[in-house]
């Protein structure tokens, strides 16, 4: 009996929750169609701020690729300074060895010559005794 009055309690229950209706006032539709004004004002400056923003993407791509050519230009100069530089540096070791060349034949030629010089004062020690304490004197002989 307790299960028969519980089950019809929990009917009536459930009868009365889905008999209730939902009231729509005239005041709710006034609400709707205000929320829907602001929507589509809404709407209308999202479309106003899209095309301010595709304004300023073009603009800015426009000084983008102002800075890139100037980097370019910048990027050319330092490799022709660069490529300059090198140039020097290897015409100054090109031209100091062109240098150095005829300085090391002419001390070649000096060694050559005193060396004769010395051999020629030594013969000559061995048969004058004055010369040859000269050269003993000199630490040649």
């Amino acid at each position: 009996m307790r299960l028969l009055l519980f089950s019809l309690m929990i009917l009536a229950f459930l009868t009365s929750l889905a008999q209730k209706e939902v009231p729509y006032t005239l005041d709710d539709r006034d609400r709707i169609i205000r929320t829907e004004a602001k929507m589509e004002a809404l709407e209308a400056k999202m479309e106003a701020l899209e095309t301010k923003m595709e304004a300023l993407e073009t603009k800015m791509d426009i000084k983008f690729e102002a800075v890139n050519s100037r980097i370019d230009y910048l990027f050319w100069m330092m490799g022709i300074i660069t490529a300059l530089m090198i140039f020097m540096l290897g015409y100054i070791i090109w031209d100091r060895r062109t240098a150095m060349n005829p300085l090391r034949e002419n001390q070649e030629k000096q060694k050559i010559e005193i060396g004769k010089i010395k051999a020629i004062l030594k013969e000559m020690g061995e048969s004058d005794q004055k010369i040859a304490e000269i050269l003993k004197r000199a630490s040649i002989f």
